[in-house]
């Protein structure tokens, strides 16, 4: 039985999952994953492991509901907003945030979505009415985690990918039946029921990524003593430069710690002198000078970084993603 995509428009896509969900044997679906890094792979997910994510998120949020898509529905984050909401018995809203008499109790977005929702008080309004508001796709700054709290909207910050049906962690603890453990140099591992059953047409890959039960995370991470994780950011993005470990989310979340900037990322690129270089974009005003000072101000001087572009914006992928392909291009040329 061919695997069937994930593809169209959401109305599309909401019929697609509704059939999907009454067949009584229907095939995996396949999502792509975003190519934030590297090509798109064709992820295989079995029903059995997105209904295994979605009693398990139901579980941990202790509700279901109406879920708002905010997110595009042919990837793993916007299509689990489908098919939590059709699980629950309501069609997704597919526009805005729904009726006032029917309003949607849950959503899923990425931090740059929330960022600029929270300047809009009528978006705050509906947000800080739900039950939850599921934030996943990078790391979530906890200046944003904070404004939104004192703006009386309830976050909860996931982990996960399409390989695990999408979130899998979320505030750091697993879901229930999720089993979380660090490997070799620090690498995330991530087993249970949600675990997806292969890429599409790549079995060399599936095998090289899904070992004794486990799913070898591109991500480095370690855990507290209470189980808690904390992901360190992908284990290709700390770049060694002059001879260092710089681990580059750190750095750019330190930027966007800074009074005048409301964005931030970094980059490594090869560089003949240090190896590799680190390269920041900033939304806001800040020269290199004092984004090495502030970095330094609670790092060391040598994770400051060597060249900063001042932009109007980040490049993001269709899901919401940072485009950080695009960045290492610019920052290259």
């Amino acid at each position: 039985m061919d695997p069937l995509p994930v593809t169209g428009d959401p109305a599309s896509v909401v019929g697609t999952v509704r059939r999907w969900l009454d067949a009584a044997d229907p095939p995996p679906l396949v999502v792509e994953t975003s190519g934030s890094t590297g090509s798109p792979k064709r992820v295989l997910l079995p029903r059995a492991a997105v209904l295994a994510s979605v009693s398990a998120t139901a579980r941990r949020l202790g509700t279901e509901g109406r879920w708002a898509l905010r997110l595009p529905a042919s990837y793993v984050a916007g299509l689990q907003v489908v098919v939590r909401s059709l699980v629950a018995g309501h069609d997704p809203v597919l526009d805005g945030w729904g009726p006032d008499d029917e309003p949607a109790t849950l959503t899923s977005l990425v931090p740059t979505q929330l960022l600029r929702l929270l300047d809009d008080p009528a978006e705050v309004e509906r947000l800080a009415a739900m039950d939850a508001v599921l934030l996943g796709g990078g790391p979530v700054d906890p200046a944003l985690r904070s404004r939104a709290a004192d703006l009386g909207v309830t976050v909860v910050a996931t982990y996960g990918m399409a390989e695990t049906c999408g979130g899998c962690v979320y505030d750091g603890f697993a879901l229930d039946g999720v089993a979380v453990a660090i490997g070799a140099g620090g690498r995330v591992r991530l087993g249970g029921p949600t675990l997806f059953a292969g890429y599409d047409g790549d079995p060399a890959l599936t095998d090289e990524v899904l070992v004794d039960g486990w799913f070898l995370t591109s991500d480095a991470g370690r855990l507290d003593e209470d189980g808690r994780l904390h992901v360190l950011g992908r284990l290709d993005d700390v770049v060694v430069s002059g001879g260092v470990n710089v681990p580059t989310p750190e750095v750019a979340a330190r930027l966007r710690e800074h009074p005048d900037v409301a964005d931030a990322a970094c980059v490594g690129v090869p560089d003949d002198e240090w190896g590799n270089r680190v390269v920041a974009f900033v939304v806001g005003g800040l020269d290199l000078g004092a984004a090495r000072d502030w970095v330094s101000a609670v790092h060391p001087r040598s994770w400051a970084p060597r060249e900063l572009h001042v932009v109007e914006d980040l490049p993001l992928l269709a899901n919401g993603k940072l485009d950080r392909l695009a960045l290492q291009e610019r920052a290259r040329g």
